[in-house]
């Protein structure tokens, strides 16, 4: 049946190519051996040359269907790049279409061609893909923005150089966006996703993240109660993997005074690591009042917290830890008790 499709996309009757199409990607999306059928067929080429058809009935169905190839392997994936669908641009131009459809299928081709492989990735970055894509997710909504989104989050996690790319290119922006605004969990969760793929990789990366203010906005949504389990997860596996490599004090020290229990561990223990070196950092960690709540903190009796605060008491004079104890008034109320009595027995 697949060859008399191919046979069919090349009629000129529209409605023929519209079912051919839709065909094709059913047949396509259930397993690599039947999208490798259509390959073997040659039909990929056909399909890929109605990309920039003026239909765009035709061009849902064709997006639709590159991507249900793309999806399965890498080889797959290579396949539909080697029509040179994206060193034209040819497919990105379809980000703009005016159909909303053609524009979800044409990001869900783009995300499901670099989850594969780096080399893929860049091979979309070095097009302007993903500017492409940033754009698109600034101006979609809802369920629409998903595949732009994920795109985003699979380009940043191959590589640094990749991840720094889309922080140049604005790409933070629509993705703090869509987690502070989107009503959807799963789209929050990918955008919490995809914000960590972006931050973890160097401490660069990470400021750029606390200088958009997204670790208070991914602290919000693990502390709302109505957010689901899934993106809590994914909320504290980014803030866990970026706080790990952040050196930017500042954004870190309001988090210190409300983070909950199970990010204060990565924040205080990231602190251990940034005030032993850095006497700017440790100025500002007792200006902040980040010094009086490791005290506080250190009476809670959290195990998981309490070497993190024993680094970091070591770093400041002991005169200071204590003055900043909780307990610090009712010490020196005793010592004055303490010396009344002195005084009274030597009168």
């Amino acid at each position: 049946a697949v060859p008399l499709l191919v046979l069919c996309l090349q009629e000129p009757e529209l409605s023929l190519k519209r079912i051919a199409a839709s065909t094709m990607g059913e047949i396509c999306k259930h397993s690599p051996e039947l999208a490798q059928v259509v390959v073997d067929q040659s039909g990929v080429p056909f399909i890929a040359q109605l990309v920039t058809h003026h239909d765009s009935k035709l061009k849902r169905q064709v997006c639709q269907c590159l991507s249900q190839i793309a999806k399965h392997t890498v080889d797959l994936a290579e396949v539909v790049v080697e029509t040179e669908i994206f060193t034209q641009t040819k497919l990105f131009s379809c980000l703009k279409d005016t159909d909303p459809v053609v524009r979800r299928n044409a990001a869900t081709c783009i995300r499901e061609v670099v989850k594969h492989a780096p080399e893929l990735a860049k091979l979309v970055v070095n097009n302007m893909g993903h500017a492409a894509v940033i754009d698109y997710i600034n101006k979609a909504k809802g369920a629409s923005r998903l595949p732009g989104i994920m795109t985003l989050g699979y380009i940043a996690a191959f590589s640094p150089t990749l991840a720094t790319i889309l922080i140049t290119a604005q790409g933070i922006r629509p993705l703090k966006d869509a987690l502070i605004n989107e009503p959807e969990d799963h789209i929050k969760a990918a955008s919490a996703w995809s914000l960590g793929q972006i931050g973890r990789h160097s401490p660069d990366h990470a400021q750029a993240l606390a200088v958009a203010d997204v670790f208070r906005r991914l602290v919000e949504v693990f502390e709302n109660e109505n957010s689901s389990t899934d993106l809590k997860s994914k909320s504290q596996r980014a803030l866990k993997s970026v706080l790990q490599k952040c050196t930017h004090y500042k954004s870190m020290e309001p988090l210190l005074l409300t983070a909950p229990p199970k990010i204060l561990k990565y924040i205080v223990g990231q602190f251990a690591k940034i005030l032993s070196t850095n006497p700017k950092a440790r100025k500002s960690f007792v200006q902040s009042k980040g010094l009086q709540k490791i005290q506080e903190l250190k009476l809670s009796g959290n195990n998981d917290l309490l070497q993190y605060i024993d680094v970091i008491n070591k770093k400041f004079p002991q005169e200071i830890v204590d003055y900043y104890s909780p307990n610090y008034a009712e010490k020196l109320l005793q010592k004055i008790e303490t010396n009344d009595d002195d005084d009274d027995v030597k009168e």
